[in-house]
């Protein structure tokens, strides 16, 4: 096997180029001796929630919990059913199941990979309480339509932004359209910290006020527990870390941006399917994802060209061993199913240099020309 000169992520590289503003924001936490919900994170909620022009921002430990505490908020809980995706990463649909609810889900566009609005209403019942919108890949869901069915019906909208730092939706940032939104902020993320963290954010003042107790064991002031909670909060070290990293988070998008037209670019007369940037939305390429036949052999060759590939996912969550209660609604998954075989990610990151990219995109011409002299 070839050594692998260009690997899927190298958060390495990034940690190097950004050393110094990352060093200073470490050392400023460590020396200034309080290292739970202080500055760092109060300064971080408000830029971020400022960011994606949102009202507020709680920061908490994880992705996962974002989305768990976000439908807390909400007053999801026991028995409810939420709507969502099957093509996403288990921590949406542990988060659902975190709150005793139970996820009912709904197929997808079969070119934007994101819930198709047409399907929502026929798979809403008397327990439907809420919609976990995933934005999947650096590109937002269709939320218009999304929204409009779930304002007819009483529904919650939580935003799953996971993937989604910075992208738009008719100039809306992700975060900005539901009536909640949850953040990872994962150290692979177009905004990543340097371990687990994640964040709540919304517009509405009741649901901020039940988040930031909810992080906090319930408490609004010490020793005063008004609700039940759980203990969620993100420290100062990784709140100082991603704000010194947050400037820097449209230049990173733009660079992914760029990359992504090399490829689409040089990639486009191939047969295989490329992402596709759909309309009235700003793509900000999380993740550069293209179908292929043959997954398993053209991973294998690229490999063989240096380069590492991943899967984003390669089995629904429907269909994993541990969600086995939710393969009966394979009937409705279609297109969800169909998918998931063809699909690899190439690498696609800021640090990546132009050289590289072009050896990964005429990597991807030299092996999928190889299928056609076999």
């Amino acid at each position: 096997m070839s050594r692998i000169t260009i690997p899927f992520g190298n958060l390495k590289r990034h940690y190097e180029r950004y050393k110094c503003e990352i060093d200073e924001a470490v050392y400023r936490v460590l020396t200034g001796g309080w290292y739970l919900l202080g500055y760092e994170l109060e300064c971080f909620e408000k830029r971020f929630a400022e960011y994606c022009g949102a009202g507020y921002g709680i920061g908490v430990a994880s992705g996962t919990d974002a989305i768990e505490i976000a439908l807390w908020a909400c007053g999801i809980g026991q028995g409810d059913e939420v709507l969502t995706v099957s093509n996403t990463c288990v921590p949406t649909i542990a988060g659902i199941e975190a709150v005793c609810a139970k996820a009912r889900f709904i197929d997808i566009n079969p070119a934007a990979y994101t819930m198709n609005p047409f399907f929502i209403e026929n798979r809403i019942t008397d327990k439907t309480k809420a919609i976990v919108v995933v934005h999947l890949y650096g590109q937002c869901a269709d939320m218009e339509p999304i929204l409009t069915v779930a304002k007819k019906h009483g529904l919650k909208v939580v935003e799953d932004c996971a993937q989604a730092h910075g992208a738009e939706y008719k100039n809306k940032r992700a975060g900005n359209m539901g009536d909640v939104a949850a953040f990872s902020f994962y150290p692979s993320k177009n905004l990543g910290a340097l371990g687990d963290a994640g964040m709540v954010v919304t517009n509405d003042t009741e649901i901020a006020m039940k988040a930031k107790m909810i992080r906090n064991y319930g408490q609004k002031e010490r020793y005063v527990h008004l609700i039940k909670g759980t203990n969620s909060r993100m420290d100062e070290l990784q709140a100082a870390i991603l704000n010194a990293k947050l400037p820097y988070l449209n230049e990173w998008n733009q660079r992914r941006r760029k990359i992504a037209e090399y490829y689409i670019e040089r990639l486009t007369s191939l047969n295989l399917v490329l992402p596709l940037e759909m309309q009235r939305r700003k793509h900000i390429y999380h993740l550069f994802v293209i179908r292929v036949d043959n997954r398993e052999r053209f991973m294998e060759k690229m490999l063989f060209c240096g380069i590492q590939t991943a899967i984003h996912y390669p089995t629904p969550v429907h269909l994993q061993p541990a969600y086995v209660q939710y393969k009966e609604q394979s009937q409705y998954l279609k297109v969800t199913e169909e998918q998931a075989g063809q699909l690899v990610s190439l690498p696609l990151y800021p640090e990546l240099t132009d050289g590289e990219v072009e050896h990964v995109a005429l990597s991807v011409i030299k092996v999928l020309n190889t299928y056609r002299e076999e």
